[in-house]
């Protein structure tokens, strides 16, 4: 029986697609690997770089160039960090999209020989990296950081015991301390303390973790539905819908949950809540799109919920939903996941398939 091959296929918005301004995506479609495959992707809005066994490569609107001595990206819309075995810099965004060789790096930082599997990115020896000036920040001496993950104004940090760690901007309660206050400095998520966590991720105001056990947390802002509570929002959107028949039938219907101050609406959760997903399934990935959220499950199977304008949840819509959904394409078409990382509007998942 031949060995299952890893393909990578994304939903919704793709870079490697737009053309002027873009529309309800497609999805899924695979991204081309060539002979030598991909193994990683990091999304930016407009371009992505992919790893393949050649090396780093960056895609947008049918451009590609490769980024030969990189072993791993950190992108955005201004600049790019890269990440090599003696250096980490920031190159431009049109910079990097012509392969990052030309001029000057508008940042730089020498790195000391590590470990043959260095932390990734954005963790770099001292502190972390950041797509944005001032591209570098240090990190308290006493944090063991296993694993950092960037928001758009907040910061999370996976501790060496499986501690979360948060700090940045509080506003829409994305820190977890119970509040709407901004912190400066790396504070302990006590919420979650005594429970071991075996990842983080951080999307545009809204995190989650994943605890040793396979259970999912989420706090921060459910405007869209991305922390899988009930949402306003939506609701009235899907009521304006049905008025004027313009509802989907395919989505599920709502199922109420409580909530504190006896309202069934969450707007904003400032303690990490505990998510039941359908049948009590046990979660090994998660990642935070900029209003959506993915999860993978220990049996392979891909969930997601939260802002879908852009068809980025995988459901051949582009209806957003605060309840945990299943791509089913991937269960009909027998893929297993694997991998999922999240752009602003896209997702991207590595499955496993049988050869031929």
């Amino acid at each position: 029986m031949a060995a299952p091959r890893r393909a990578w296929f994304v939903f919704g918005f793709s870079p490697e697609e737009a053309v002027g301004e873009p529309g309800p995506g497609p999805g899924p479609w695979r991204l081309e690997s060539g002979p030598e495959g991909i193994r990683r992707v990091w999304p930016a809005w407009s371009y992505v770089v992919v790893e393949t066994g050649a090396g780093l490569e960056v895609r947008s609107a049918g451009l590609r160039r490769p980024l030969p001595g990189w072993a791993e990206a950190l992108p955005s819309e201004t600049h790019v960090v890269l990440r090599g075995p003696a250096a980490a810099q920031a190159w431009p965004r049109a910079a990097a999209l012509r392969g990052a060789g030309e001029g000057a790096p508008a940042w730089s930082r020498a790195l000391p020989p590590e470990p043959r599997c260095p932390p990734p990115l954005p963790l770099l020896p001292g502190g972390f990296a950041t797509p944005r000036p001032p591209f570098f920040t240090a990190l308290p001496g006493a944090l063991r950081a296993r694993r950092l993950a960037l928001g758009h104004e907040h910061v999370l940090v996976l501790g060496a015991a499986g501690e979360a760690y948060a700090w940045g901007g509080g506003r829409h309660g994305q820190l977890g301390h119970g509040t709407l206050e901004s912190v400066k400095e790396p504070r302990l998520v006590e919420a979650l303390a005594g429970v071991p966590m075996q990842t983080v991720a951080a999307g545009g105001w809204h995190s989650a973790s994943v605890s040793e056990a396979g259970d999912l947390y989420m706090w921060g802002w459910n405007e869209s539905g991305q922390l899988a509570l009930p949402s306003k929002g939506l609701a009235e959107e899907q009521a304006q819908d049905e008025d004027t028949g313009a509802g989907n039938a395919e989505l599920p219907p709502r199922q109420e949950q409580p909530a504190a101050e006896g309202t069934a609406f969450i707007s904003i959760q400032a303690f990490p809540a505990l998510l039941d997903l359908p049948q009590d399934l046990e979660v090994s990935k998660v990642s935070c799109g900029s209003r959506h959220t993915a999860v993978i499950t220990r049996g392979g199977e891909l969930y997601t919920w939260g802002w879908g304008k852009y068809g980025q949840l995988g459901h051949r819509d582009n209806a957003s939903s605060d309840q945990p959904r299943r791509v089913e394409h991937l269960v009909a078409e027998g893929l297993q996941a694997e991998e999922v990382v999240c752009g602003l509007w896209t997702t991207y998942v590595c499955v496993l398939e049988p050869e031929p």
